[in-house]
């Protein structure tokens, strides 16, 4: 596998020389500051390479920007309102660019309104390090009582109204506040409304849209984008929803294998595939993630390597974001997957038999705790996590 390590631009508190001296081999990012549905020009997509490329001091990093996470698809794409016509013209013109400066994969997602949710972005591991971890009866809480949607109560069981009930009297205003911001912390960049109102307004649109409407969108719109892929020898691959059931009474349609199968089908073609991310499908106790990297294999373009411990059994069920060998997922038996899935291609004659990597999120530890970066991406956690899922590699190649 190719060990790639994702990296927000300049404004990461994780730098180009922490992701080097971490091991990685190349870099994940994309325009964050693009807003969405906007064309990615070529003198920004050359300028992230040059900050990619360099050291501050100006001598080389060796590291390349490999992968591309995410070239947003639009809530007006997803909705099919308003301008998302253009947005899609658009976002050929961006794959066009990118093609042009060598990129070759494009990771991108098809959640609606929030592209990832969690309930806590520091929760206290035992160890004294934090984690993200996404409690059901908080988010019931932030749902029915601090966001009021209307048809909330109707979302969750009764058991489940009445403990985010006593969550919510229990909290005071800050813990509110709180549980508002990390759920809010999903939603796209700062191009983007984060208000409570905001996300009430993004959710309205999607009134009249259930999974049947939003899959249908969603292979519309790769009947306008995977062509110009296939054209220009880039791979699209599409990161499952994060967490991988409904919320906020939004349809979800990338949370399970038959999810895949569908997208997959319906636009057969090498530039379709998919993002297997461990963390996010784990969360879902039915998706046998070695089974469907058998499976789906031949299509799966880019990995998200991580883990979660689910806390109660079910569909949706809360869980946290565990150690990348010790959590629900069997990482050994994902590894040994993805390797044979690699071998397999090689023997194929495939321009793209080694399947980029990168080490999915992290705990926030040592000096973590005070660095303030991303959520989800410290700089030891993922080191720690890289060095881990490195050592699996080796054990598994040896072993073979």
């Amino acid at each position: 596998m190719r060990h790639v390590w994702r990296w927000f631009g300049p404004v990461d508190k994780v730098t180009i020389a922490d992701a080097r001296q971490a091991g990685a081999q190349g870099i994940v990012s994309a325009l964050h500051h693009v807003p969405y549905g906007a064309v990615w020009l070529p003198a920004e997509i050359e300028r992230r390479q040059r900050e990619v490329a360099s050291f501050p001091d100006g001598s080389a990093s060796d590291l390349n920007w490999e992968v591309v996470e995410s070239l947003p698809v639009s809530e007006a794409i997803k909705t099919q309102v308003g301008e998302w016509r253009s947005h899609i013209a658009n976002y050929r013109t961006s794959l066009e660019n990118l093609a042009r400066a060598g990129i070759s994969v494009v990771c991108y997602n098809f959640m609606p309104v929030l592209d990832w949710t969690r309930t806590d972005l520091t929760w206290r591991l035992p160890h004294g390090g934090t984690t993200m971890r996404f409690d059901l009866a908080d988010f019931a809480a932030f749902d029915i009582h601090i966001l009021k949607r209307k048809a909330a109560l109707a979302d969750y069981t009764p058991e489940l109204v009445s403990e985010a009930e006593q969550r919510h009297a229990q909290m005071d205003d800050v813990a509110r506040k709180i549980l508002a911001r990390s759920v809010n912390s999903g939603l796209p960049g700062s191009t983007e409304d984060t208000s409570l109102d905001g996300l009430a307004a993004q959710l309205s649109n999607y009134d009249h849209i259930d999974a049947t409407t939003l899959r249908r969108h969603f292979v519309d719109f790769l009947a306008e984008v995977v062509p110009t892929a296939e054209r220009l020898g880039l791979r699209l691959c599409c990161h499952p929803d994060d967490p991988p059931f409904p919320l906020l009474g939004l349809p979800r349609v990338m949370s399970t294998e038959a999810d895949y199968r569908y997208i997959l089908d319906a636009i057969d073609s090498p530039a379709n595939g998919a993002t297997l991310c461990t963390g996010s499908l784990g969360a879902r106790p039915d998706n046998d993630l070695p089974g469907m990297i058998g499976r789906l294999g031949p299509k799966i373009h880019f990995a998200h390597l991580r883990n979660v411990h689910k806390e109660e059994p079910g569909i949706p069920c809360s869980f946290h974001e565990d150690e990348h060998l010790t959590g629900d997922t069997d990482m050994v038996a994902v590894v040994a997957a993805l390797l044979h899935e690699e071998a397999r291609r090689r023997k194929e004659g495939r321009p793209d038999a080694v399947i980029p990597m990168r080490p999915d999120h992290g705990q926030d530890i040592l000096d973590d705790l005070t660095r303030g970066a991303q959520p989800g991406y410290p700089a030891i956690g993922r080191l720690r996590g890289l060095a881990e899922l490195r050592g699996v590699e080796h054990a598994i190649r040896k072993a073979t």
